[in-house]
């Protein structure tokens, strides 16, 4: 059988944090586990990324390849983008793609490569206009979006409680886009 590739893509929010657990969570599940995060993310996870590597068996990405550079990971089957903050929605909505992580989730969809998001933001960033909409946008473009109820259920700021973040959900989300 062949190998099915997760792409876990994760962004600077305190979930992030747990990423080791999400890896070794995947791997179990019989997932092969490529993980990008975006460059704030890897300089939280800094002590961490020769361990992620490690546990992962490849490099942990935080920056696109240079042109004509080999790819260093298998093709995805999945890409799970989570946590993903209020920055990546919204650039990923807009196609701004300075970031690796946002441009290969954006470049997912053109590609037909399945899609999950699960956003970590605060309630007030939730209540800014451009959240609501870049949601609409992920959503019509055919990404599963995890967000209210089922999903990431947003807190008062300064509330966050990135233990309580539903990882399992966004696993069980992913497992079933790629069945799909």
């Amino acid at each position: 059988m062949a190998s099915r590739v997760l792409y876990l893509l994760a962004c600077a929010a305190p979930p992030v944090l747990r990423v080791a657990d999400v890896v070794r969570d995947a791997r179990r599940a019989g997932w092969e586990v490529c993980l990008g995060l975006t460059p704030t993310a890897a300089h939280w996870l800094d002590g961490q990324l020769p361990s992620l590597e490690r546990h992962s068996g490849h490099p942990v990405r935080s920056r696109y390849k240079l042109p004509g550079g080999p790819d260093v990971w298998p093709p995805a089957t999945v890409a799970l983008v989570a946590p993903a903050t209020f920055n990546t929605v919204n650039q990923w909505a807009l196609g701004i793609t300075e970031k690796f992580v946002v441009g290969f989730a954006a470049e997912a969809i053109g590609k037909g490569i399945p899609l999950v998001t699960m956003p970590c933001v605060n309630a007030a960033y939730a209540g800014h206009p451009q959240f609501t909409r870049s949601l609409e946008v992920l959503r019509g473009a055919g990404v599963h979006v995890l967000y209210g109820e089922g999903g990431f259920v947003p807190n008062p700021p300064g509330q966050g409680r990135p233990d309580a973040f539903p990882w399992e959900l966004a696993l069980e989300a992913m497992d079933q886009a790629a069945d799909a």
